[in-house]
């Protein structure tokens, strides 16, 4: 089992190949996910120490490129926990101008991947 260390040094053990952004809600960290997990909305963004996964989808890619975000952070809702990480997440729910964390993402990562080595 992948363990998540956050900042703060709590951790969350999580199953091979669960998304991380659904990792992290259920270990009860307070995040936003507005779009639903589909690479849309960047707030699922998380910053790594540690562990960043060299793969990524093309939608996080692309988005990340689009927002100007590239190589600073990454998109929760498109990475499999398929081993051990240490991050920050980066956008709470608290202190947000929002009521909700927004739709709970599926499952499985959203939209179809199309996985590519992340670019340096």
């Amino acid at each position: 089992m992948p363990t998540i260390t956050l900042d703060n040094n709590n951790t969350i053990e999580v199953p091979d190949n669960k998304r991380l952004v659904l990792a992290l809600e259920d270990g009860g960290v307070d995040m936003l996910h507005r779009c639903g997990g589909y690479a849309k909305c960047t707030t699922c963004r998380v910053a790594f120490n540690e562990g960043e996964p060299t793969a990524m989808t093309a939608a996080e890619r692309d988005r990340l490129a689009d927002g100007g975000l590239f190589g600073q952070v990454r998109l929760s809702c498109q990475i499999l926990c398929d081993h051990d990480m240490r991050l920050a997440n980066i956008n709470h729910l608290i202190g947000s101008p929002y009521d909700s964390a927004g739709t709970r993402p599926h499952d499985e990562i959203t939209p179809d991947p199309q996985w590519i080595n992340r670019p340096h």
